[in-house]
């Protein structure tokens, strides 16, 4: 070959080091300078391990403007950790065995229908996977103020989004299985939407404050890269409005429903004032397809153990049908409902010919009766439009029994639209751990919003509530 031949080898640019950092700290100067603060603090930690000298060890203002002050001690256990705030408020990690020593904990959430016994009951009956743990925040004098549950997980970022995105996604796992992966910490619970324990509004924005500036800390103890504040009802916004500040993103989670029955003194009250005379045609007809069958009795019942088995196969029924699936129930989990808490729970129970057809879990709040999940027998259901038979003896006990409305869970939106139920918006605040992951985050996380694919959600008359700021 001749000399002419040779073509010189194009030289690219050398991207040094210095270089990087000078145009990361150009575009995202917020974000770099919180991640060289972590940096910073986490060579100043291990420093301390080095030297013996991690007891005590204190996480000053100028090292870590997102704790605030916060001062950090803790000893070889991680449910020993503790951040300590300006005030003289204290957050620590502990774990149920912990709990049972506070005297708070026995009446914690007791104003909401999920109470502390609910929660232990999720720990002890679903998803096993799970890392259960739980916030104790102290006062000054170190006393535990208010508690608040959450879990660890390897979160899938793709759960909420279309079937498209799912084949995609599936097919990189086959080679890569973590991928869209993440250990992810949850406040909340596992087993529903998430609540504050304070009952008191300026309590609720005192515990929010204190969580949102030292959770970041918390969930890196935990080495969780992605923290997500699980579906809290709208009533939070105000409270929660904080951790927007400390970079969460806010997006909405598949709402639930809630049904207003304090008008109507029975369901044909319910059903002449509120449906449309077009739709209650529809609704008698689909009601007199069941009525003409054998017939079906109802049994309501606050512990439904001796129709465990019969329940929970409906229960499957219904689970493996659903196109969006959430942590899977168990059998102890209903059983166990039933035992520990008979002042809450009430099971519907619908038999035909003594087989059990259809049932309905509830748990009462106040004068609120909350629809928890449904099982029916798909064999039969939609020959006799169970569904629809199922609601109308549901509106019925509740309104004979002094309730005012009903609240439903996530899904099965079209015939709750054409009930006329109106949405309950939940919340999900979400930030990664890393500052300059998250910005990439927060760009990305309107693609993986939950309700971007429920196009019955757009028909209800209050959807854009599910879009309202905190504030």
């Amino acid at each position: 070959m001749s000399d002419a031949a040779i073509v010189p080898r194009r030289r690219h640019p050398v991207v040094t080091h210095e270089a990087l950092v000078q145009c990361f700290e150009a575009h995202w100067p917020v974000e770099f300078a919180q991640t060289a603060s972590i940096f910073t603090e986490r060579i100043a930690i291990r420093e301390h391990i080095a030297g013996g000298r991690l007891n005590g060890f204190c996480i000053g203002a100028e090292m870590s403007s997102s704790s605030e002050g916060a001062c950090i001690s803790r000893s070889s256990s991680k449910q020993a950790v503790l951040l300590e705030q300006k005030g003289g408020e204290q957050v620590s990690i502990v774990s149920r065995s912990e709990l049972a020593a506070l005297d708070l904990w026995p009446r914690a959430f007791g104003h909401l229908r999920k109470d502390r016994r609910y929660f232990e009951i999720v720990e002890d009956t679903i998803c096993p996977e799970f890392e259960y743990r739980y916030f104790a925040i102290r006062d000054q004098s170190g006393q535990v103020r208010t508690i608040q549950p959450f879990f660890v997980l390897d979160q899938d970022l793709l759960a909420g989004v279309g079937a498209r995105a799912q084949a995609l996604a599936g097919a990189v796992r086959r080679v890569w299985p973590q991928f869209l992966k993440m250990r992810t910490l949850m406040v909340g619970c596992a087993g529903g939407e998430g609540h504050l324990q304070s009952e008191e509004p300026s309590a609720r924005r005192a515990q929010a404050e204190i969580l949102a500036a030292n959770i970041c800390h918390l969930a890196r103890l935990e080495k969780a890269s992605l923290i997500v504040l699980k579906e809290f009802p709208a009533e939070y916004r105000s409270s929660l409005s904080c951790f927007l500040a400390h970079g969460f993103s806010v997006i909405p989670s598949m709402p639930m429903t809630r049904l207003d029955i304090s008008q109507y003194s029975s369901f044909d009250d319910y059903l002449s004032k509120a449906i449309k005379a077009k739709r209650r045609t529809e609704f008698r007809r689909k009601f007199k397809a069941a009525e003409q069958s054998s017939p079906i009795e109802l049994e309501v019942t606050p512990n439904a153990e001796a129709a465990i088995d019969e329940i929970y196969a409906l229960y499957e029924q219904v689970f493996e049908r659903s196109k969006l699936q959430f942590e899977k129930l168990t059998k102890s989990y209903f059983r166990e409902v039933g035992r520990r808490m008979p002042d809450k729970a009430r099971f519907f129970l619908w038999r035909q010919d003594g087989k059990l057809i259809a049932f309905s879990y509830c748990l009462i709040q106040g004068d609120t009766l909350y629809g928890e999940c449904l099982g029916l027998d798909y064999t039969i259901a939609l020959k006799l439009h169970l569904y629809f038979y199922v609601m109308r003896d549901t509106i019925a006990w509740a309104i004979a029994n002094g309730f005012k409305s009903i609240v439903s869970t996530s899904l099965g939106y079209g015939p709750k639209l054409q009930m006329r139920h109106l949405l309950e918006p939940l919340d999900l605040y979400v930030r990664h751990t890393s500052p300059l992951m998250n910005a990439v985050f927060r760009r990305a996380l309107p693609l993986l919003e939950p309700t971007r694919g429920e196009k019955t959600l757009k028909k209800f008359s209050n959807y854009h509530e599910l879009w309202s700021g905190p504030g």
